[in-house]
C-alpha cells in the first residue's frame, strides 16, 4: 500500500496521495481563486517544495506571490503583515502551505481580510464567530507539509498574542479549508525532530480526545484509529524518512486527531499552549514532554477507558501497558524526558499555571483543573 491515494469529502474536499500537489492550481481554481497569496513559515519559504507549488500556480496563470513572515508560534504581528501583503497584492484567497504555523496564519489572513474587527473578537467564546463579516472571508486551500497538528481539517487557529504571550484560538466555521492537498511526498524531507514532535502532536490529540468526558462516540471511534496509525506508523517514518506508506498514513492520523478533538482536549494542551508562548517551544515536542505527568494526573478517571484503547492498540496490561508504551515510544523518537530536559527552569510554575487553568483546553480534561493541581501537575513535569 505503498501508493496510497484517496478523496474524501469528510470534512472537507481532501485529496490524499503521492504527487498530488500537483493538482494544486484545479484546487484554487475550483474556489473561484484567479490570484491566490501563498502563505508559509520563513523556514519553508527556499525549500524546494515551496518552489514546486509557486511553480504550479505560476505555470496555471495564478500568479507567483508568497508571504513567510510567520513565527513557529504565530502572532497579531505576523497576521497583520499577512493582511497587509494579501491586500497590498490585490489576493483572491490563499494557499495555507506548511505545518501548523503556516496553516494556521494562512487560514487566519484569509478570514481576517475581509474584518473590520480586532481577532481577538473573534475567539473561540460562545458566539463571538458570528460577529464575522462572512462575505469578507477569502477562500482557502490547504497543503500541509509535516503530520500533526491536523489544522488542514481545522475550523480554527491559534495566534498567540504577543503582549501577553497567550496562545488565543480564533474560531469561524469558514476556516475550514475548501480543498486539502495530503500529498506525502512533502512531507518526506522533515527532520527526525520535526517528524517525531508533529507525531506525537497528532497522537496527544486522538488521546485528548479519546479521554475527554464529553461525550461524542463519532470522534472516539476516529481518536481510537488515529492513535492505532500513530503506533503502527509514526516509528517507521521516523525511522526511514522515505516510507511514503508510513508518511502518508501520518497524514492521515494527524487529520483524524484534528477531527476528533471536537470532543475536547485536555491538560497536555493547557499546559502546553502556555509553555509554547512564553518559551516558543515547538508545540507537538512539548505535548510530548508533559504527556506521562499528565496520564498520572488523570488515572483515576480514564483507567478504565485507557484499557479498552490499549485492547483496542494490542498493548497487553491495561493502563498501565499503555502508561509504559507511551514512554517507550518517546524514548524511541528522542523525546526529552521532561520539562528541565528541554532547557525550562521551574522559576515560572506560578504564572504558566494561572495561564493553564485559563486556556480553552483545560475545560475538556477528565480531572477538573485548579490553580493548586495544576501547580502540582507542572511541578512533576520538572
Amino acid at each position: 500500500m505503498s501508493n496510497i491515494s484517496a478523496n474524501w469529502s469528510y470534512p472537507n474536499a481532501f485529496k490524499l496521495g503521492r504527487g498530488r500537489i500537483t493538482e494544486l492550481a484545479d484546487a484554487c481554481k475550483s474556489l473561484g481563486m484567479k490570484k491566490p497569496l501563498l502563505v508559509t513559515d520563513r523556514g519553508l519559504a527556499s525549500m524546494a517544495i515551496t518552489k514546486t507549488a509557486l511553480d504550479i500556480l505560476e505555470d496555471a496563470g495564478l500568479g507567483r506571490s508568497i508571504f513567510a513572515d510567520v513565527d513557529p508560534n504565530p502572532n497579531e504581528k505576523n497576521l497583520d503583515a499577512g493582511v497587509k501583503a494579501f491586500k497590498d497584492g490585490g489576493h483572491d484567497g490563499v494557499v495555507a502551505f506548511g505545518g501548523g504555523s503556516g496553516l494556521d496564519l494562512g487560514k487566519c489572513v484569509a478570514f481576517m481580510a475581509g474584518q473590520t474587527r480586532p481577532v481577538w473578537d473573534f475567539e473561540d467564546i460562545g458566539d463571538w464567530w458570528t460577529r464575522a463579516n462572512v462575505e469578507g472571508i477569502a477562500p482557502i486551500v490547504a497543503v500541509p507539509t509535516t503530520a500533526g497538528t491536523g489544522s488542514e481539517v481545522g475550523r480554527a487557529s491559534v495566534i498567540t498574542n504577543s503582549a501577553t504571550h497567550v496562545k488565543k484560538i480564533i474560531f469561524h466555521p469558514k476556516f475550514l479549508p475548501g480543498v486539502v492537498i495530503a500529498d506525502p511526498e512533502l512531507t518526506v524531507g522533515m527532520p527526525k525532530i520535526i517528524t517525531a514532535g508533529t507525531g506525537m502532536d497528532a497522537f496527544a490529540h486522538c488521546l485528548e480526545a479519546y479521554s475527554s468526558p464529553f461525550y461524542h462516540p463519532m470522534s472516539a471511534g476516529i481518536a481510537l484509529e488515529g492513535m492505532r496509525l500513530v503506533k503502527e506508523f509514526l516509528p517507521r517514518a521516523h525511522r526511514e524518512g522515505t516510507d511514503l506508506e508510513a508518511r502518508a498514513n501520518m497524514m492521515s492520523a494527524a487529520a483524524m486527531g484534528a477531527v476528533a478533538f471536537q470532543k475536547g482536549l485536555g491538560a497536555i494542551h493547557a499546559l502546553s499552549h502556555p509553555i509554547g508562548a512564553v518559551y516558543n517551544t515547538h508545540h507537538g515536542m512539548t505535548n510530548a514532554v508533559v504527556m506521562p505527568a499528565v496520564l498520572r494526573f488523570n488515572r483515576k478517571a480514564i483507567e478504565d477507558k485507557i484499557a479498552r484503547a490499549a485492547a483496542y492498540l494490542g498493548i497487553a496490561g491495561g493502563f498501565d501497558g499503555f502508561y509504559d508504551y507511551v514512554l517507550k515510544l518517546r524514548a524511541e523518537l528522542g523525546v526529552p524526558e521532561n520539562l528541565s530536559a528541554m532547557g525550562i527552569a521551574p522559576d515560572r510554575i506560578d504564572e504558566l499555571s494561572a495561564m493553564a487553568i485559563e486556556d480553552p483546553s483545560a475545560g475538556g480534561n477528565p480531572v477538573p483543573m485548579t490553580l493548586e493541581n495544576t501547580k502540582a501537575l507542572f511541578h512533576d513535569c520538572f
